[in-house]
């Protein structure tokens, strides 16, 4: 019996060690780490250009002609299996309707001068020529606070998904004595900002050049908003330059850090326990949507350089491979639709976009930051596992593709001041710009009327 009682004993205090380092393993965190902002342009390091020059979108009539060749000339579709939607991807059959409105009623010499239609501007930061859209506040903005803002974009997006946004933020009436001046910057390798030209740069390395951007603009202290990779590198800038960052927004709160882990793994088998009560019957099955949803994201984050060719190549590839992303991260029933629920999508917004891929040729370059945020050195920094502290809000969509839980979320933004769930999907700003900038603007206005906190 003794003998047994002393099993029992240290079976309890091995038990209770082992527990507690597993907590301890859990809830540590680790230090801020030291990432600089480098050099990726070409050859060995030069000083930049710190010059702010202005830029227009002006495509050749040769890069046109060698685009309509292209589209004209895309091969005999396969078709579809019998009464399938877009459960195997992008269906064929939409797809051709698609590229018959590209050929017949998208026009590339109106919709450049639509581009061109807010100020544009590049500046070389770490040996890139980064492109933004700077828009400031007007004459009748005269006597009010100028309060300066970033948004960034992601992926498969643009600089083209805050077009609709800009005018609602830049007239908004909820503060009548703030302006917002607005940067939307490129990301590098998107768009018209220049690619890195070696290995390494995340979005950590890009947030540190976005911040360097606000600083050379006059802006030592400014709100981010951003929704996907714009949430992470948003998220970074919010880490590693906290003094800089007044308050972070975004549309893609997520947090994939060890204790979110945790709540991810409890909430998959007792989901009230975790998770928001309107989203305890639907969280489960996000794991399951998560997989349907993320084989692009296995080949960008380990090839995508092989991909990039057919993308590169061919108009209706890269249309189909990115337009796809825009029915079911819109809303996951769509998938069972033949036109995949693009028909609620304006296509002309849609095209706008791809043609920025197509003329920048910058698809491959934009795919390489899955490979880069997602390599072991990256991950090795465990910036998820270190909290946020400057002011935060998240705005939730009901279609986002993976939710976070609130209990996840004020663990890691320790100062979570605003938190909404709405009707929406991944691309709130492209799709609903009302109900997010609006969301924005209150987030903003809270922040703003806060007491400074006493020293």
């Amino acid at each position: 019996m003794g003998m047994c009682l002393k099993l029992l004993g240290l079976v309890s205090v091995g038990s209770a060690i082992g527990i507690g380092v597993l907590w301890h393993c859990f809830t540590s965190v680790p230090d801020l780490p030291d990432i600089p902002l480098g050099y990726w342009g070409p050859g060995a390091p030069k000083k930049d250009d710190t010059a702010v020059k202005p830029f227009t979108i002006n495509i050749s009539e040769a890069d046109v002609k060698d685009f309509e060749a292209r589209l004209d000339n895309t091969r005999n579709l396969v078709e579809p299996l019998e009464g399938i939607g877009f459960q195997y991807g992008f269906n064929s059959v939409y797809l051709k309707k698609v590229l018959a409105f590209w050929k017949n009623n998208y026009k590339w010499s109106e919709r450049q001068t639509f581009l061109n239609k807010y100020p544009q501007f590049k500046t070389q930061i770490a040996g890139l020529n980064i492109h933004f859209i700077h828009v400031k506040p007007d004459a009748k903005s005269k006597g009010k606070k100028v309060v300066p803002v970033i948004l960034l974009h992601g992926w498969p997006g643009s600089v083209r998904e805050f077009y609709e946004s800009i005018p609602m933020l830049t007239g908004q009436k909820a503060m009548p004595d703030v302006a917002l001046e607005l940067v939307i910057p490129s990301l590098p390798g998107y768009g018209w900002s220049d690619a890195a030209r070696r290995p390494g740069m995340g979005p950590a390395q890009i947030g540190n050049i976005f911040t360097e951007l606000m600083k050379r603009l006059g802006h030592d202290k400014f709100f981010i908003q951003g929704g996907d990779w714009g949430s992470v590198i948003g998220s970074s800038m919010a880490l590693l330059h906290p003094q800089n960052v007044i308050g972070y927004h975004s549309n893609m709160c997520f947090c994939d850090g060890k204790i979110a882990m945790l709540h991810s793994i409890v909430g998959s088998m007792f989901p009230s326990l975790i998770v928001d009560e309107h989203m305890v019957d639907e969280f489960p099955g996000q794991f399951s949507n998560i997989i349907q949803e993320s084989g692009y994201f296995h080949i960008q984050a380990t090839k995508p350089d092989t991909v990039g060719v057919g993308l590169t190549d061919s108009p209706a590839g890269l249309a189909a491979y990115i337009i796809e992303k825009f029915s079911t991260w819109t809303n996951k029933k769509w998938r069972d639709l033949p036109d995949g629920g693009l028909e609620n999508w304006d296509k002309t917004g849609l095209l706008d976009n791809i043609m920025i891929y197509w003329f920048s040729n910058s698809i491959t370059t934009s795919m390489r930051l899955y490979s880069e945020g997602f390599s072991s050195k990256y991950r090795a920094y465990k910036l998820d596992d270190i909290p946020v502290t400057v002011p935060s809000g998240c705005a939730r969509f009901d279609n986002e593709v993976a939710f976070s839980p609130t209990v996840s979320l004020r663990h890691k933004f320790t100062d979570l001041v605003q938190i909404k769930d709405y009707k929406g999907g991944h691309f709130a700003a492209f799709e609903v710009p009302k109900t997010l900038t609006d969301d924005l603007v209150d987030f903003i206005k809270t922040v703003l009327s806060r007491k400074p906190k006493k020293e």
